[in-house]
């Protein structure tokens, strides 16, 4: 039982307290310097550390994001905060490049994304296919390049009162580097050196490298103003991790399953300058550009060849190009604090085809196709006060309001990528892999809504901590909606406090859900099936049952305790989440009345969810005189997901699409990291535990399981304090550990060799060097 596993967790976790007061003699009086960080996330009122909330947050520095092989951001986060999974889909069109991630199982779209505490804005990308997270279109976390970050606060709690839409899992703070001299430079070089066996293959690859050069300057404004610039360059080569393909009459390798390919850069900006005593403008923002291409499922030579053409792989191109602007005034009216701030995000994807043909041309086909662009962009202003009052012992009153306006944009692609030819006008129209935007596929909507929210916390007494927030919204397109939210904490000593929260939450219809329209072609059990994605108010999608839809409601709960001596801490939280009237993504209905395509789907709600688990983190600091500093972690996640509610029609939302927001995500992760820094040397090594992982099949006979799998990952530093130059040799996934294979029976393409719900991925053992200069 799962639960079963969180009480082992939580014992071991207890032993090491009792361990950790024993150890008088190795303690220090200062715990980890994360512990006494101020965190800004989750609480309006200053001067709280993680440790002094009274929800759960976990805090990633910089130097956690740094100290490992993966230089995406999705995926550093996911190694260090065991709630979060970051997959990474093969075959899955757009949703190769632009991976969501998710928090304690829940979906993408479900937790909210802040940059220095400001809403950050989605991805123009829907995940349409059989992936975690079918049917999110969620924020690019990996559009942000680690080297302009200080931290990352992880709220591990429903914030809808006190954020808005999204925040139902919780909340994820990306704070930027602030610095007003200084810098530092990296450049990070990888290869993959692993053994791949599959069901009918077995072979070894040393290569496939990724390189990616990094770095940051702090420049002074004046003299009490900062400027932090920061840039990153990313080449990734891709992976191949598929099995040979039966089809042929001499089996090899023809399909690239893997990591795309991808080349981009990225630029960042944080700045602040005083005006006077008391007031102060800040400006931050971004610019990324990224080229990703993936392959799709091969088109033999004995397919093509009826069309006139060869076989041939086709390659499905993204275009992204992702900006954030933000500027700001802060400072005091009346004394209250003040935040008067307004943000701009923009997220153009262009799509092509590349190696590719459209059928109904023959061979007069081209190759390469452009097949339209998806844009979504969002305002957001907002202002904030704050004030401290002598009640109680305090008493924070923070109240504001905030509007924003979003727009969603399809764009039709060229005509060959869509449409029909007339040497073989019977055929499956379109560019093989990825079918352009046709002109009925235009969409171009808008929507503004207002919120205002009061949010209260109060220290009762020295023990007693009370908070109490409150939202409501208006949204122009579906009505009107209001959260609340109560925290409390009591102390019993400084080392020893209960806390609890309980709250309700919401997230809006996304205008991406609402409009998306398109017609593709979908693999599945192995057959191409042409599938159009239809909004649900469309003629299509009501015909079978479409309404308008509705916000998702929820209900959090929250209990745990929080243990500190010395050098050590220790918190464990418990958590019910149970969403109302969730948002998903139809099954591929078959249809004989909608033209051109042979199945259909649209979103709808109906869905119920129960989430309930529990999260554990113990952090044990020892300094010692001549070995060096060892920080010793154990985190731990305990999730079960139950949909405890469909919608009456079962052909609307089958089993694999249950099983995938129930099973599809690790019930367990649990990592043990030890970074030990000594006078020129330093190292980390962690082992991060992934419970099996549920990869639905259409039937039972189909489904497939990662398997339970344990990651090695470990780095040596030379990093000499007086020196500006340092230097790590790594490796992620030492021990080269897969997950299970995908039987031969069940892979009659060969492509998909692995589970690709895999939380680690599947491709191997990857070795690292990194080389940094500092100044």
């Amino acid at each position: 039982m799962k639960f079963t596993n969180a009480l082992a967790l939580t014992a071991v976790s207890t032993v090491a307290i009792a361990q950790a007061q024993v150890a008088g003699a190795q303690e220090t009086a200062a715990a980890a310097d994360t512990d006494s960080e101020i965190v800004v996330t989750g609480s309006r009122a200053q001067g709280r550390s993680k440790l002094d909330t009274a929800s759960p947050v976990d805090v990633v520095t910089i130097q956690d994001l740094k100290q490992q092989g993966t230089t995406e951001l999705g995926t550093a986060l996911a190694n260090s905060v065991p709630s979060i999974s970051f997959p990474r889909p093969s075959a899955t069109d757009g949703t190769d490049a632009i991976r969501p991630a998710t928090l304690r199982g829940m979906s993408p779209d479900q937790t909210l994304v802040l940059i220095n505490g400001v809403r950050a804005h989605t991805s123009a990308s829907l995940n349409v296919n059989g992936v975690v997270g079918r049917g999110s279109a969620a924020v690019d976390l990996n559009t942000i390049p680690s080297t302009a970050l200080q931290s990352i606060e992880v709220l591990r709690d429903g914030a809808s009162a006190q954020y808005g839409s999204d925040a139902i899992a919780g909340v994820v703070n990306l704070r930027l580097r602030e610095a007003d001299h200084g810098g530092g430079a990296t450049v990070t070089y990888g290869i993959y050196d692993t053994q791949i066996d599959t069901a009918r293959d077995s072979r070894h690859v040393t290569g496939e490298s990724t390189v990616t050069a990094a770095g940051w300057q702090g420049i002074k404004l004046g003299q009490d103003g900062f400027l932090t610039v920061s840039g990153e360059y990313t080449k990734r080569n891709p992976t191949s991790r598929g099995d040979v393909d039966p089809r042929l009459a001499t089996p090899v390798v023809d399909n690239r399953f893997g990591d795309p390919e991808v080349e981009s850069y990225s630029v960042y900006v944080n700045s602040a300058k005083p005006l006077n005593e008391t007031w102060e403008v800040y400006a931050f923002g971004g610019y990324q550009y990224r080229d990703s291409s993936s392959a799709a499922f091969p088109r033999l030579d004995l397919a093509a060849a009826a069309y006139g053409l060869d076989g041939f792989l086709p390659k499905i191109n993204t275009h992204s190009k992702d900006l954030t602007v933000t500027g700001g005034l802060r400072g005091e009216i009346a004394g209250w604090k003040t935040d008067l701030n307004v943000s701009y995000g923009r997220n153009r994807i262009d799509y092509r085809t590349r190696d590719s043909a459209n059928y109904t041309y023959g061979a007069a086909s081209q190759t390469e196709f452009y097949d339209g662009a998806s844009i979504y962009d969002q305002w957001v202003a907002g202002i904030d006060f704050s004030k401290q009052f002598d009640v109680f012992q305090s008493l924070n009153v923070a109240w504001g309001v905030e509007g924003r306006r979003e727009s969603y944009e399809i764009k039709a692609g060229e005509a060959a990528s869509y449409g029909y030819g007339t040497a073989y006008p019977n055929a499956t129209p379109g560019a093989q892999g990825f079918p352009g935007f046709s002109t009925l596929n235009e969409v171009n909507e808008h929507r503004q809504n207002g919120s205002i929210y009061l949010d209260l916390e109060a220290q009762v007494t020295d023990k007693l901590l009370v908070a109490l927030a409150g939202r409501g919204e208006k949204y122009s397109d579906f009505g009107s909606t209001g959260t609340g939210k109560l925290s409390l904490r009591y102390d019993f000593s400084p080392a020893f406090a209960i806390r609890g929260t309980a709250s309700t939450g919401f997230r809006a219809p996304s205008l991406i859900q609402q409009y998306y329209t398109s017609i593709t072609s979908v693999i599945q059990n192995g057959n191409q099936i042409v599938t159009g994605t239809y909004p649900s108010t469309s003629a299509e999608a009501t015909s079978l049952g479409g309404k308008a839809l509705e916000a998702e409601k929820s209900t959090n709960l929250s209990a745990g305790f929080v243990l500190r001596t010395g050098g050590f801490s220790l918190t464990v939280d418990g958590y019910r989440i149970h969403v109302r009237n969730q948002i998903g993504l139809s099954e591929n209905i078959a249809v004989t009345t909608i033209p051109n395509v042979s199945a259909a789907r649209f979103f709808l709600n109906g869905l119920a969810t129960t989430t309930k688990g529990i999260d554990a983190v113990a952090n044990y600091k020892i300094v010692t005189e001549g070995a060096g500093t060892f920080d010793l972690t154990v985190a731990g996640n305990v999730n079960d997901i139950k949909v405890t509610k469909v919608p009456a029609n079962t052909a609307l939302f089958a089993r694999s699409r249950i099983l995938t927001i129930e099973d599809g995500t690790p019930g367990e992760k649990v990592s043990g990291t030890v970074v030990w820094t000594g006078d020129t040397l330093g190292a980390t090594a962690r082992v991060t535990y992934y419970g099996d992982v549920l990869q639905p099949g259409t039937v039972a006979t189909s489904d497939l399981h990662t398997g339970k799998r344990a990651i090695t990952d470990l780095e040596l530093r030379y990093q000499p304090k007086d020196a500006s130059f340092n230097l790590a040799l790594g490796a992620s996934n030492l021990l080269d550990v897969y997950p299970k294979k995908v039987p031969a029976a069940l892979n009659t393409t060969g492509v998909t060799a692995f589970p690709y719900y895999s939380p680690f991925g599947f491709n191997g053992r990857y070795l690292y060097v990194r080389a940094g200069l500092s100044w």
